[in-house]
């Protein structure tokens, strides 16, 4: 099928981009187009304008910034996968997207663009959240930061403000023994996280969890962080029967989809299973 008819639009900046969806307020950004393009072809979503931020140079790379390392939103999930800054301080995201689509989305699709999208199974919104991330928006206002905790907040919707563009995604390095593991069960088919699970733990000296984030996608509306779980290992030592009693905590309070892939009890499995799989291979990084 073909898309309506829209308007094209490549703006050479942040600036112009964000200026461009003020006077587009029906238009879409484009960077990857993995999400969005099909959608227009089965006239799911038609919008009267489309702006192009693929060519805006500012928006893509890899930096190391101190304390943080910092990814422009544009950058595909192949650069981030081969750069070895990320693979020597964040593995947990070249392991992540390993296991996302194939050669062909991971060349094209953007780091930047799965995170606005928030698909309610996508890989990396769950990994954002267990890696403390920050993200930059840009906006007729300025420039804003927003915390991962509080930018997926419903189903395909972010903090977001419509007019606003996200710009970059900064991860704080891991420090002390710290490890860190994304597992999921993924859909046969599409290869969608039907659950999903992130989690980096730190051990302290005396080889107890002295800090841990643990977030699930693909089980809900929207990725999550699961803080009773969290909670039931700080201060442990992250034994097999600690571990299998916080990965219990982590279906606690979730409103669970269901679908003809696995039903709101087979994924409430599915989530203290994965959860339990992630936290115990993150502890056993961190021990070294």
């Amino acid at each position: 099928m073909y898309p309506s008819a829209f308007e094209y639009y490549r703006p050479s900046s942040v600036s112009e981009a964000v200026q461009l969806l003020s006077q587009n307020p029906d238009a879409k950004l484009l960077a990857g187009g993995h999400s969005l393009v099909p959608a227009m072809k089965l006239r799911l979503s038609s919008p009267a304008a489309l702006i192009d931020i693929t060519r805006i140079p500012e928006l893509s790379g890899i930096r190391d910034a101190g304390d943080r390392v910092v990814i422009g939103a544009t950058t595909t999930y192949d650069e981030v996968m081969r750069s070895e800054l990320v693979q020597r301080t964040l593995p947990i995201l070249p392991e992540a997207i390993d296991v996302i689509g194939d050669l062909q989305v991971r060349n094209l699709g953007t780091i930047g663009g799965s995170l606005a999208h928030a698909d309610p199974a996508a890989d990396l919104p769950a990994v954002m959240l267990a890696l403390g991330a920050e993200l930059k928006a840009v906006g007729p206002s300025g420039e804003r930061a927003i915390p991962a905790d509080q930018f997926f907040v419903d189903l395909f919707t972010t903090a977001l403000e419509p007019n606003e563009v996200l710009t970059e995604i900064a991860i704080p390095k891991p420090s002390g023994r710290t490890g860190m593991a994304y597992e999921k069960f993924a859909n046969p088919a599409s290869g969608y996280a039907v659950v999903g699970a992130a989690a980096v733990v730190t051990l302290g000296d005396d080889g107890r969890v002295a800090a841990a984030r643990v977030a699930v996608t693909g089980a809900g509306p929207y990725a999550v962080r699961r803080t009773e779980t969290e909670q039931a290992l700080i201060g442990q030592e992250p034994t097999t029967e600690v571990i299998k009693q916080a990965s219990q905590r982590a279906s606690e309070g979730m409103t669970f989809n269901s679908d003809v892939f696995a039903s709101e009890e087979y994924r409430a499995h599915l989530t203290r299973v994965f959860v339990g799989r992630a936290i115990a291979k993150a502890a056993q990084r961190a021990r070294g």
